[in-house]
C-alpha cells in the first residue's frame, strides 16, 4: 500500500483527488496539507511512502518546500502534480529533490503509474516535458538570466508580461503586495532589467510571453 501525503492549496484538487484515490486499491491518502507548514506537520505524524506536491503554495516558494523536506527528509520520494508545464519550474523542482513532475491536465493512466514507480524510488517524468528540459539544459540556456529566477519569481514575471499589476497579482497568487513587489524587484535585477519595457522586450526575445 502506497502511503500519500496530498499537499495542494485547494481543498476542492485535495478532495477530487481523494475521491480518485479512493478507488484505487495500492493507494491511501494518509495525510493532507495546504501550506508549507501543514506539509511538515504531517510528516511529523505521519508515516508517508510518497508527497503528492502542488508548486503553487501560499507564502512560500514550491521549489522551496520541494528542499525543505528533502533537508528532514532525504529519503522520502516526492512527486510534483502542478499545472506549470514550463521546463524551467520542471527543471529547477527536479534539481531542488523531486523524483517526479507531471502536470495537472494528466490522464489517469499517466498520473497513476507515475505514483507507483516515483513510490517505488524512480523517477518519473513526461516524454515532451523531458525533451523541452533537455533543449533549456544546454549551456546557452543556462547562461539565460531568466533560468537563474526562483518559481514564484517565474510566476510573478509571467503575470506582469500580461499587463496584471503588483496588487491584482499579490490576489491572484495569495500573497501580500509588499512579497510581490519584492519578487519583482528580485526578478528584474536578476534579468538585469531597469523597467517593464526592458521586461516585456526581454519576455518577447526569450518567448517567455504567455
Amino acid at each position: 500500500m502506497i502511503r500519500l501525503l496530498i499537499a495542494d492549496d485547494h481543498a476542492i484538487v485535495r478532495q477530487g483527488l481523494k475521491q480518485i484515490f479512493a478507488l484505487v486499491q495500492d493507494i491511501e491518502v494518509v495525510a493532507e496539507a495546504q501550506n508549507s507548514a501543514q506539509i511538515l506537520e504531517c510528516l511529523r505524524f505521519h508515516s508517508v511512502d510518497l508527497v503528492l506536491l502542488d508548486l503553487n503554495m501560499p507564502s512560500t516558494d514550491g521549489v522551496e518546500i520541494v528542499s525543505h523536506v528533502r533537508t528532514r527528509y532525504p529519503d522520502l520520494p516526492i512527486l510534483v502534480l502542478t499545472m506549470h508545464n514550463e521546463p524551467q519550474m520542471a527543471a529547477s523542482a527536479l534539481k531542488a529533490g523531486a523524483h517526479g513532475y507531471i502536470t495537472k491536465d494528466s490522464d489517469l493512466d499517466v498520473l497513476l503509474p507515475a505514483i507507483r514507480k516515483v513510490a517505488a524510488r524512480g523517477n518519473y517524468l513526461s516524454a515532451g516535458l523531458a525533451e523541452k528540459i533537455v533543449f533549456y539544459e544546454s549551456p546557452f540556456s543556462q547562461s539565460a538570466p531568466h533560468m537563474q529566477l526562483t518559481v514564484r519569481e517565474t510566476q510573478v514575471m509571467r503575470l506582469l508580461t500580461q499587463g496584471r499589476s503588483v496588487g491584482e497579482i499579490a490576489t491572484v497568487l495569495a500573497l501580500s503586495s509588499k512579497t510581490v513587489s519584492t519578487h519583482k524587484v528580485r526578478l528584474m535585477k536578476k534579468m538585469r532589467c531597469d523597467n517593464m519595457a526592458d521586461l516585456m522586450r526581454y519576455a518577447i526575445t526569450h518567448n517567455l510571453s504567455y
